[in-house]
């Protein structure tokens, strides 16, 4: 079916005819998830909700050709014997992780085969990794927990010598109730929540739970606040852009790129703080707004800081291509052809290393970024170089955005009041944070109490990609792979 004809069986979420839903049946659940697919469109998030926050039903979020779309299924209360809903994970590999984790969650269950629990961890019960046998086979299990600061992650690695035929992670052992936390919190309250969800991408998530409530609520946000969020989500982006680099280069055993990355990410969330309040901004996107002015002195510093950055992030950059140590390590290392990354549904900065193009900044052009127009880098080897690449790329242009932002700062208001509706009501909010697309889905009683809120982290999609982005490597090449990638494991076990 075309999209065009989804299209007019769809309504606008909170008058907005770029956001839209699509209430279906169990028969065309799966229809439209082929007929975006088939259009180029991408899954966004999968998720459900139990009878506590309306009818059990399971929702999916797409972006297609005519914008943000979001699909619900009623399905029949949670029964072991019930009717499974259509499975999507045949279409989107990706889904089956989600699809498992709704079951966990809400007793919902899909057609599809793989029945694994993904976030209940039973204690002393065995969990069926999938093998791989044949002469010289054996595992390697690494986790969940760790001898470095990561959050717990199991990763069961089959190897012939050091090569590596398959990994497989198992993760979930960091699940904290969020969602739950969520229904205790009043919606004006719950950008504070949102933005903790994956502290490293706390501007997406606080502006994305921003959108969605704003939208439902009908606020008219003023640009000048509008330009200042996108001013902290670019300074965000910096700071974690650095941050890999240095780590990237140290895993490549160049620790001068460590200490020297680790330098300018230092003086970035200086800056930040004098700025905005925080080193890493958790309270500045607020419902209307944001959370305060910018002073002017500390404008100004911002400005020559991100003037110091660029200069000293080209010259490191050439430093990193000349060596040849570390340019050995990272060519070649951890590679995802961009077909195979399209047939994985590979998002974000890691998707665009592997030639797929899509960036919400540009895509859904929210404001102020269809004033801005950044531009979209990507490489096509999709390898560890590729995605090294990439960050130095989008580094440079965040640099040039905020810089852009200081000297175009609209005058005006940076935050207006919002008022609850008198009713029930539902928002969509999706932004694109350094690692990816983070989304937030949010429905709202009467009066402003939040019923369901789902936050969504582009992790969902990447961790099974890392599994094939191993194969054929060998497993001391793991943690340069892995953290080329750099997942949350927070932001996916919510």
């Amino acid at each position: 079916m075309p999209l065009k004809t989804w299209l007019a069986a769809s309504e606008p979420i909170a008058d907005d005819a770029a956001v839209r839903r699509l209430r279906v049946g169990a028969e065309d659940w799966r229809r439209l998830a082929e007929d975006v697919a088939a259009s180029g469109g991408r899954l966004l998030a999968l998720w459900g909700q139990d009878a506590s926050a309306g009818d059990p039903a399971v929702f999916a979020a797409y972006q297609t050709a005519a914008g943000l779309w979001v699909g619900e299924l009623r399905c029949d209360a949670p029964d072991a014997a019930g009717e499974p809903y259509p499975g999507l994970q045949g279409i989107y590999p990706f889904a089956g992780r989600m699809q498992r984790a709704i079951r966990d969650l809400y007793g919902l269950r899909s057609s599809d085969p793989d029945q694994r629990p993904w976030l209940r961890h039973p204690p002393g019960e065995a969990y069926e990794f999938v093998r791989v046998e044949g002469d010289g086979v054996h595992e390697i299990p690494v986790g969940p927990v760790h001898a470095g600061i990561i959050e717990p992650g199991h990763f069961r690695f089959s190897v012939v010598g050091e090569k590596v035929l398959r990994l497989e992670a198992r993760l979930g052992y960091a699940h904290k109730g969020i969602e739950r936390r969520f229904l205790e919190l009043g919606a004006l309250d719950g950008s504070r929540l949102a933005a903790r969800v994956s502290g490293d991408s706390a501007v997406a998530y606080s502006w994305a739970y921003c959108i969605a409530l704003e939208s439902q609520w009908r606020a008219r946000i003023p640009r000048r606040a509008q330009w200042l969020r996108a001013l902290a989500l670019e300074l965000e982006r910096i700071a974690n852009h650095l941050g890999d680099l240095g780590a990237l280069g140290n895993d490549a055993g160049f620790a001068f790129g460590l200490t020297q990355f680790s330098r300018l990410k230092e003086q970035v969330l200086r800056a930040t703080e004098s700025a905005l309040g925080q080193r890493y901004p958790m309270d500045w996107v607020v419902p209307g707004g944001v959370a305060r002015e910018l002073p002017t002195a500390a404008a100004a510093a911002l400005d020559r800081c991100l003037a110091d950055v660029t200069a000293e992030s080209l010259v490191l950059r050439g430093i990193y291509e000349e060596h040849a140590g570390v340019r050995d390590r990272f060519t070649g290392t951890g590679a995802i052809a961009p077909d195979l990354a399209a047939r994985l549904g590979l998002t974000g900065l890691a998707g665009r290393a592997s030639g797929q193009v899509q960036d919400l900044r540009k895509d859904l052009r929210y404001p102020p970024y269809e004033e801005l127009r950044p531009a979209i880098c990507g490489a096509l080897s999709g390898d560890v170089a590729a995605r090294v690449a990439v960050r130095f790329d989008e580094l440079l242009e965040s640099c040039r955005l905020g810089r852009r932002i200081l000297a175009g700062l609209p005058v005006g208001d940076s935050r207006v009041p919002i008022v609850a509706p008198a009713s029930a009501a539902f928002g969509v909010g999706a932004v694109e944070g350094w690692r990816g697309p983070v989304l937030v889905a949010l429905a709202t009683a009467a009066g402003g109490r939040i019923r369901r809120c789902h936050p969504h982290d582009p992790s969902w999609q990447n961790w099974p990609a890392l599994e094939h982005a191993v194969i054929d490597n060998i497993v001391p090449d793991f943690p340069l792979i892995n953290k080329s990638f750099n997942l949350s494991y927070s932001g996916h076990d919510l």
